[in-house]
């Protein structure tokens, strides 16, 4: 079973992230953050990775370092589980409609990281999350896992639905690019040798 583990520790936030990449999308998720902690359940569950994240955070001041340092930990534990690349599609894409919200989303396990966000969320807020957080998460992870990762809202106007449709094409797009190739089981993905 293709798995990751990690544990960070900082003066702001002390995170536990633990996934295994051939699951069922089981998740057991606590970060603090309620709007956070359902982004994070539709990534387990649409890219059908079990999950584990505990996150204490220095929410009194505000989110950021919750939400970046978890973004870093999953990055790591990913990059863990995926190991030497061998016998994966790499590549993953998603079109994903919710609603008003059209997203799309192509991502590459280069280990060249790498983020193109062209995602606006018309408002500062959902709930008490701040918005902004979506793509420092997103910057946080592509950069901690080394996924060239492009992200764009076709269109949209509700930042609910935008955000969860930016999470969802995102998983959508791990879970083709994770998977194991049965015509290529042996080789590595790449014409270098290397990734």
């Amino acid at each position: 079973m293709r798995s990751g583990k990690i544990k960070r520790k900082t003066a702001e936030t002390e995170i536990s992230v633990a996934l295994k990449l051939d699951g069922t999308g089981k998740y057991k998720i606590n970060t603090g953050v309620g709007f956070f902690d359902h982004m994070l359940e539709q990534l387990a569950r649409h890219s059908l990775i079990d999950l584990e994240i505990e996150a204490n955070g220095d929410n009194h001041i505000d989110d950021h370092h919750t939400v970046e340092d978890t973004g870093i930990a999953l990055g790591q534990a990913l990059a863990q589980a995926v190991g030497d690349k061998v016998g994966i599609n790499r590549y993953g894409w998603c079109l994903l409609p919710m609603d008003d919200t059209l997203i799309r989303t192509a991502l590459d396990l280069s280990s060249r990281p790498f983020l193109y966000f062209d995602i606006d969320l018309p408002t500062e807020k959902i709930g008490d999350f701040d918005t902004e957080l979506v793509r420092e998460f997103f910057q946080a992870l592509s950069t901690h896992a080394g996924i060239t990762l492009h992200m764009e809202k076709l269109h949209g106007y509700n930042s609910h639905h935008i955000a969860e449709a930016a999470f969802k094409s995102f998983s959508k797009s791990l879970r083709v690019a994770i998977e194991k190739d049965p015509r290529n089981l042996k080789a590595l993905p790449s014409t270098k040798g290397a990734l």
